[in-house]
């Protein structure tokens, strides 16, 4: 086994070489090939800070890729050790700069990645969360700056409406936007009878008593003109009267007409 590894080595060793001097892009294609396990596994290693997983596949591949281009054989250091640098990296890259829905200041943005480890190194040593004081002390930095950055933590990731929140017993699964609130219609309903209702106490009571019958009572004009004893047309007309009066003190120069009339 050992030997195999050996000569494996030897043989990528080789093709570094033979890649350095070429350029060939069949061997660059190889190379990219036999490492890629590494870049997948430095991918999971970041998998848990909300980002899915085969975005961070991607980005640890394209830093592969580089990875390679970059790579010089003759500092004899291991390809292993160089790419690990370079992927992981591109990895804390791609967090800083593009893991946060609302912009952060970069300090602030370092230091609640860091607080993370930090975090869940001191509650393997206590046995408990740790306070802010302990994570101040142990990050080399003031309690005001870790409070700080946890403010700023809370922009790291916007959920989307679509997230799914789990189970509602139904096939159908829940998702956030379903336990969002909806605009409420009543409140324009409630804003247009505090408009109207004091221009509706100007209008003739006639006039009031036909508004209130075809629009609260629900009555058709005919159904109006038996009701009062006129005829239809006449009920149309006052009727059509009665919403152009409205409808005109309730238009922008009517509203600013009426409140200089008032002043």
């Amino acid at each position: 086994m050992a030997t195999l590894e050996g000569d494996r080595r030897e043989q990528l060793r080789k093709m570094f070489l033979q890649f350095a001097e070429t350029r060939d892009p069949d061997l660059r294609r190889q190379l990219v090939e036999a490492h890629i396990g590494l870049a997948e596994y430095l991918a999971r290693r970041f998998g848990n800070r909300g980002e899915a997983l085969d975005d961070l596949v991607q980005v640890g591949s394209l830093a592969l890729i580089k990875a390679v281009d970059r790579f010089d054989p003759s500092r004899g250091v291991e390809f292993s050790t160089y790419a690990t640098h370079t992927i992981a990296g591109e990895l804390k890259r791609h967090f800083r700069d593009r893991g946060w829905a609302v912009r952060a200041p970069r300090r602030m943005q370092e230091l609640y990645l860091r607080l993370s480890q930090t975090v869940s190194i001191l509650s393997q040593e206590l046995g408990r969360s740790p306070t802010i004081a302990e994570m101040a002390h142990s990050a080399g930095v003031s309690e005001e700056e870790v409070l700080e950055a946890l403010e700023a933590g809370q922009a790291y990731r916007s959920s989307s409406l679509d997230s799914p929140l789990g189970s509602n017993g139904e096939e159908e699964r829940e998702d956030l936007a379903s336990r969002l609130g909806e605009e409420d219609p009543g409140f324009d309903r409630a804003e247009s009878r505090a408009i109207l209702s004091p221009l509706v106490a100007q209008l003739p009571p006639r006039q009031q008593r036909i508004l209130e019958l075809r629009f609260y009572d629900g009555l058709t004009q005919s159904e109006i003109a038996q009701r009062l004893g006129i005829s239809q047309m006449h009920v149309s007309r006052l009727l059509a009267r009665s919403l152009a009066q409205l409808r005109q003190q309730t238009s922008p120069r009517g509203a600013q007409t009426g409140s200089q009339r008032g002043s």
